[in-house]
């Protein structure tokens, strides 16, 4: 799993912004986002959400505030809101002890939409405002790499969607007219039953099985396929996950 950084605070920064702000509006905004970020340790990503959007209400301009919201979007899975968090982060007067964090951030939230260009783009800012960060060198790696294969396979998951699509439609298709061709052949089956019952003694008859050879058969093919079509599935599922590094905060 890809995980962003977490900054709680930047001490410098916020005493430089509170040095600009009244002390009333200081201390109000500095306890929702201490409680924030005790919010947010707990998992309680809305609820932290909802401190940190109450701060900025205070002061707009709290670097803090606004890279800590962007955290709380990225865990709730809302990438696009993420993104353009930390994008509003950045633009806030003291913002550069973030920069690294906030661009290796912004990367993360593309590279779980698989937009490989644009995360290879903030990965190089990231390094760019820090070059020993050796998670953003290796995500950017990743990146270049997956962006490699994509042209490599004629456009990517866009056409590899369109290529699953036409292929099930084909199953489909094929699969109707297996059953239509095992329908007329039931058909078939029947009607020289009827047709011998006919020239039979107006006797008793034992009971037919219920399925036929044939029919036994197709269904015993049939629940094999199945069972291999999950065993496909459940090693897809295992193989999905790349291992991404985790920022460690």
């Amino acid at each position: 799993m890809k995980q962003h950084h977490f900054h709680i605070a930047v001490a410098v920064i916020t005493a430089l912004l509170f040095a600009t702000t009244p002390a009333s509006a200081q201390e109000g905004t500095n306890k929702l986002i201490r409680q924030g970020n005790d919010l947010y340790r707990k998992q309680q990503y809305t609820d932290a959400e909802a401190s940190y959007k109450k701060a900025l209400e205070r002061n707009g301009k709290s670097v803090e505030g606004n890279y800590n919201l962007g955290n709380s979007y990225y865990e709730q899975k809302r990438y696009d809101a993420a993104r353009q968090q930390y994008s509003s982060a950045l633009k806030v007067e003291g913002a550069n002890a973030i920069k690294g964090d906030a661009n290796y951030n912004i990367g993360n939230t593309f590279m779980e939409d698989k937009k490989w260009e644009e995360s290879i783009k903030s990965y190089k800012a990231a390094l760019k405002a820090n070059p020993a960060d050796e998670q953003a060198r290796y995500n950017l790696a990743y990146a270049q790499a997956m962006l490699k294969q994509q042209q490599q396979q004629g456009g990517g998951n866009d056409n590899k969607k369109d290529q699953d699509k036409k292929n099930d439609k084909q199953k489909d298709k094929d699969k109707k007219e297996d059953q239509k061709k095992d329908q007329d052949k039931k058909n078939d089956q029947q009607k020289q039953d009827q047709k011998k019952d006919q020239d039979k003694d107006q006797q008793p008859q034992p009971k037919p099985s219920k399925l036929t050879p044939d029919e036994a058969k197709r269904l015993l093919q049939a629940l094999a396929q199945q069972e291999k079509k999950l065993q496909e599935d459940k090693m897809k599922k295992v193989k999905a996950s790349p291992g991404m590094v985790e920022k460690d905060w």
